[in-house]
């Protein structure tokens, strides 16, 4: 009898245990180059919730886009060929529990390198993991962010 109740126990231990929700804390980000305009094109997608915590603004908030925006631009860099390059923000997008991020960066006629610093939500989540895949020229290259590591670099 005593087995039985023990290895029940068990069971209904881990049976609790399956019901237990589990946040999973990260974003990606694709990276397209668009050789006809010499453009690197940045998607973002991002938790609702998450960002929405960073920032300290409700997504229904007027001001909610505008304040991604200013995130996005202090927490992603880009340099092409050891040169820094300027982010333009062309809008986002917030989708149920997803905030799409739409930003570009012009005058990119040649990668030989590509190195970026993505610090999106790291501060906020510790455990908080940012890839980023990279299309160019039929090369695909995907980099991984997380604390400690916020500064990724990959060659073509």
């Amino acid at each position: 009898m005593k087995k039985f109740l023990y290895i029940s126990g068990i069971l209904s231990l881990f049976a609790l245990m399956s019901f237990m929700t589990v946040d999973f804390f990260s974003s990606m980000t694709k990276v397209d180059y668009i050789d006809g305009s010499k453009t690197l094109k940045f998607t973002t997608k991002m938790n609702t919730s998450h960002i929405s915590d960073a920032i300290k603004i409700n997504r229904s908030t007027a001001g909610f886009e505008a304040e991604v925006k200013k995130y996005v631009n202090n927490n992603f860099d880009v340099y092409v060929n050891n040169s820094s390059k300027t982010l333009t923000f062309t809008g986002s997008q917030v989708s149920g529990e997803t905030v799409w991020v739409y930003f570009e960066t012009d005058g990119v006629s040649d990668i030989g390198s590509l190195k970026i610093k993505n610090t999106i939500l790291l501060s906020a989540f510790p455990k908080q993991i940012n890839l980023v895949n990279i299309a160019y020229k039929g090369n695909q290259k995907t980099m991984n962010f997380q604390r400690g590591k916020e500064v990724n670099e990959v060659t073509f």
